[in-house]
Parts: structure tokens; sequence; C-alpha cells
């Protein structure tokens, strides 16, 4: 996958996307101090969600739309007052696109429905995001598809077979330029619900990237998903995770997001290869393995025994394999303690 200038594949360290979200809490300047944190942090990109309230949920405070989950971030608000306290305003678009472009930062945006597309393509968005609760909205992804862009679908809420309908869509528009990410839609996310073998599982039935959408406390399961080959990782970002935002307490705040930055590429750096051969460091370190050496002194013709003789460090006499067979053996000639055994030492 390509996004701008950025591959994304498993040559590469993993992409990394810092979700705004809601947590601009509604002021321009937070938002745009949000695409400078993300930048300072080392992310790759920016991510923004473009909806307006009345295009995402029914416009109503009945008790049948207001979330009555007590475990809920949410609970007792209703799904309009949520994503009208959550919308980014769409006058501000402009500007945090181009605060981006001053960054050097790539910023795309989740459209959460058609007229979200078509506003988008004012700003040339370089990549589309399919958010979880919308994997469904087959119309949106259609138009989506339309635009030939490189497009990230979240894969919370899913079955299997909701999987293959999704990339059953792209491949009969013979759209390659696309990804899924593995996501547990629970927030925050329970980390023993994160199942990362996923991962490894999409990669091997769909033969296309798969990242994370992670909703987990903290950064441990981002970093654990490298290692199952996630090329991608998302996680919402925050200046302060007591500031009162809609996301705030499951998001990360710019010192995780560096250290999320940082530790990823370690993890990606440390898949390596199948290899099991001494390491050009490990071969500095062969010093410090055992080898047998003399420790009483010894006169030719003495036989060896497991008190003129060790198991020591360093790695300077003959391997410790040969122990057993030393033993019993005669010297060749008289030597001291601290001498490193050699096979020219033995008859």
């Amino acid at each position: 996958m390509k996004i701008k200038n950025r591959e994304i594949n498993d040559n590469k360290p993993p992409f990394i996307v810092a979700e705004i979200s809601a947590n601009h809490n509604n002021r321009l300047s937070r938002a745009l101090k949000l695409i400078d944190e993300a930048k300072k942090a080392g992310a790759d990109a920016v991510k923004l969600q473009t909806y307006k309230p009345n295009t995402i949920a029914v416009t109503s405070n009945k008790k049948k739309f207001v979330i009555n989950d007590k475990k809920s971030l949410w609970f007792g608000k209703s799904l309009y007052e949520i994503y009208k306290i959550g919308s980014t305003p769409w006058e501000w678009h402009k500007e945090l696109f181009e605060r981006a472009r001053k960054n050097k930062i790539i910023c795309f945006s989740s459209p959460f429905d058609e007229s979200a597309v078509d506003f988008l393509k004012k700003f040339k968005c370089p990549a589309y995001k399919i958010a979880s609760f919308e994997n469904n909205h087959i119309p949106l992804i259609r138009k989506v598809i339309k635009l030939k862009k490189p497009t990230i679908v979240s894969l919370g809420i899913t079955t299997l077979q909701d999987v293959k309908n999704i990339v059953a869509l792209f491949k009969k528009s013979k759209h390659k330029n696309f990804a899924l990410l593995k996501c547990t839609s629970s927030y925050p996310a329970p980390v023993n619900e994160s199942n990362l073998k996923t991962i490894e599982d999409l990669k091997k039935k769909f033969k296309i990237q798969i990242g994370l959408s992670d909703h987990t406390p903290g950064i441990g399961a981002a970093i654990a998903s490298i290692s199952y080959g996630a090329s991608i990782i998302e996680k919402h970002f925050t200046l302060n995770k007591k500031s009162g935002g809609l996301d705030d307490s499951f998001s990360i705040n710019p010192k995780e997001l560096k250290d999320l930055v940082i530790e990823c590429k370690r993890a990606w750096s440390s898949k390596g290869k199948v290899y099991y051969n001494l390491t050009k460091s490990e071969k500095r370190s062969k010093f410090f393995k055992r080898s047998i050496f003399i420790t009483e002194k010894i006169k030719k013709g003495d036989k060896f025994n497991n008190k003129n003789t060790k198991i020591l460090r360093p790695n300077l006499g003959l391997n410790p394999k040969y122990y057993s067979k030393v033993l019993g053996k005669r010297s060749k000639k008289n030597l001291i303690e601290n001498t490193p055994l050699k096979l020219n030492y033995i008859l």
C-alpha cells in the first residue's frame, strides 16, 4: 500500500496514525496543536473524522436513542448529542489540512457519509478511512472506492464473512491500494480482547496489508501487534487525558505517542529473519562462554580429573562438550593453573 510518497509494507517500519477524533474539544487551536504535537512525536499521519451530527445519528433524545450501558464512557447521552459534541466543524478542515502540509505530515480523514466524501475532495485528501461502525455502509464504501485513493478499513464489529464481503467490494472494483485494520470496537477495549493473532491470519487469508486500530489503554498491545505483521498502527491522540474530551480516557498523550513511534520501530527491527548462526554482536560476546581450564599444576603424564580441571569462563580453551572425554586422559606437558586446555596438550 502507498499513501502519498509513504510506502506501507512489511519491509518498512509501521505507519503510525494519530487519530484526533473528538479530542479537539471543540477548539480549533487545540486541533491545530494536536497536529503540531503529532509531528513532533514522529507520527506519519494525523487523521480527522468528517461528519455532521444529523448525517450520522437520529436527531432524537428519546430513551431508545440514548446509551443505557452503565459501563460506557457516554452513558446517559443520546447518539446525536455525542456526535454533536465530537464532530470536527467542516469550516476547520481547510486550516487543518494546511497545518498538516506545513508540518509535512500526512493528513487524511474518515468520511461518515457520502456528502463528507464529496467535501473532502476539496482538500485533495490523500487517503480515506472507513470507520468500524461504517464498514457495513456499502454505498459509502463504493463511493470511496470510485475515488481510487488509498483506503483503510477498520474491522470492528465484523465477522469473517463480513470481512470477505468488504474485500470482495475492493477486488471487484480492481482497487488494490487498500488495507484492513484489526479492531476491537470497545472504548476503552479490554486488552485480553485484542486477539492480535487475527492480524497474522488476515494477512494469510487476504494477502494485503493489515494493521491495528487500537483502543486499549497504553501502547503495549500496539507494539505487540508488530510481531504479528501489523504495518499500520492507529491510536487516538490527545494533549491531556484529563482535559474532558469524549475520547481522552482511551487516547495516548504526546509522550506516549513518541514512545509508540520509537518502540514500534524497534519491534519491527527486532523481527529480523529465521537465523541460527552467530550475529556480528554475538561473535564479540563469544569470549564470555565457558571452556575447559587447568585449575591446579599438572606434571607431564598426570591424569586430568575434576579437581585439576574445571569448566570456566572465558572461552579460550577446549569446548566443554569434550569434558567427559578429557577426564582420565594424560597430559603431554607440564601445565600451570589458569591455563586454557588445548587439544594438543592431551596424550
